[in-house]
């Protein structure tokens, strides 16, 4: 049965016959789906059918006519989505187990998708050896850093501040002791610093310049900020200069020209955008 399969694309079983290409997907709760395509006439077919051969009753199917290869793994991506929140189907038999927990070993690898659509694949090693990829939108990996940005917000922040106001204290008492000449110190009180993390910039975009998350893409390791969408676009290169002093030194912004739009990429200081 596996010789039938002979290739992995994207986590998908793939077989070629000619010009026409055999994708299949099984899942845990005993659904399959498959996605055919026929290269060179835009035509393809997505089905989730019972049975863990695919051979059972159909549940849902896609459209056949398709504008692009594109088009046809959106439909199919709908379908599978759907097809796996579904409870098992197969009274006789018990599935495999429907979800993975463990501890994460090390650093998370995250690297862009390679399925010719924006998507961000994350890597996670456990440590119990089990290695974890996953393949996520542009909107999820978007959901997923603001979700993160929150969390380290809510959960890690207060003991960030702990910390620091720690080491503040040893500092002080250090400069207590010292004899240091204080003369000719600069007054910094009024000085103003600009944005340092993602949520911090996010925040300043709305407060400042009326740019709100409905006008943002965010790289999955927030490296970038991406302002897509008129009037915001707009707004901010005419007020260039002003954006420029408001997220420095963290960030920088750039113009993105993009086929058909332009955007406004927001960088860390130090990293390049592959669209400058």
């Amino acid at each position: 049965m596996n010789d039938a399969w002979p290739e992995t694309v994207n986590g998908w079983e793939l077989a070629r016959e000619g010009r026409i290409e055999n994708y299949r997907k099984r899942l845990a709760n005993r659904v399959t789906v498959t996605a055919i395509w026929e290269n060179g006439t835009g035509r393809g077919q997505v089905d989730a059918r019972t049975e863990p051969l695919g051979g059972g009753r159909t549940l849902t199917s896609s459209r056949k006519d398709f504008r692009d290869k594109e088009a046809f793994w959106t439909a199919a991506t709908c379908v599978l989505e759907m097809a796996a929140n579904l409870p098992s189907l197969d009274w006789h038999t018990s599935p495999a187990p429907t979800a993975l927990a463990g501890t994460v070993a090390g650093m998370v690898e995250a690297e862009p998708g390679t399925s010719g659509y924006p998507e961000a694949e994350l890597t996670f090693t456990l440590t119990d050896g089990h290695t974890v990829t996953l393949f996520m939108t542009d909107e999820q990996a978007f959901d997923l850093s603001n979700a993160i940005s929150r969390l380290d917000h809510h959960v890690w922040s207060e003991e960030r501040e702990d910390d620091e106001e720690d080491e503040d204290e040893e500092e002080d008492d250090e400069f207590e002791e010292s004899d240091v000449d204080i003369d000719g110190v600069p007054d910094v009180e009024e000085v103003v610093s600009g944005p340092d993390t993602g949520h911090d910039l996010v925040t300043l975009l709305d407060d400042r310049f009326g740019v709100t998350e409905d006008d943002l893409l965010a790289h999955v390791d927030w490296s970038a900020l991406i302002v897509v969408g008129e009037p915001a676009v707009g707004s901010l290169i005419e007020r260039g200069d002003e954006l420029t002093a408001a997220v420095a030194p963290r960030w920088y912004p750039v113009v993105a020209d993009r086929p058909g739009e332009r955007w406004v990429v927001l960088k860390r200081t130090g990293l390049r955008y592959h669209g400058e």
